[in-house]
């Protein structure tokens, strides 16, 4: 596996643990017999691992199927590689400003992953250009 693939599953994993620690220290609130409960996600801090996490539900898709796309089409693989990993840390930092309640620089932040992924999924057009 490629290391674009391998931050395919890191993505997921980001995105599961930004409301899974919400749920485990919730006890007894969170119910899991109803975990889309509106209650429990009341409290702010809840309220925004929730945003953070459907957030990353949302950008999942765009992600793997550039990174698919761009290796199929035999894209550079390093600067595959490179702008996945440059994802993540992105994404990383996208939830810790979405649950530090800093909304300017978390849309500055998406802006910046889209446009990397948005790069990702063009390398197979450009792809005669680069090096």
């Amino acid at each position: 596996m490629t290391v674009a693939e391998w931050c395919v599953f890191g993505a997921v994993i980001l995105y599961l643990l930004t409301i899974v620690p919400f749920k485990a220290l919730g006890s007894p609130r969170f119910d899991n017999a109803r975990p889309r409960d509106p209650g429990f996600y009341e409290e702010p801090l809840r309220a925004r691992a929730l945003g953070a996490h459907l957030n990353g539900i949302e950008a999942f898709p765009f992600f793997a199927a550039a990174v698919l796309l761009a290796e199929f089409r035999v894209s550079p693989q390093h600067l595959i590689d490179e702008l996945a990993i440059l994802f993540l840390i992105v994404r990383a930092a996208y939830v810790l400003t979405y649950l530090g309640d800093r909304p300017t620089l978390r849309s500055i932040l998406w802006s910046i992953g889209f446009a990397i992924n948005t790069a990702i999924f063009f390398l197979p057009a450009i792809r005669h250009w680069l090096p």
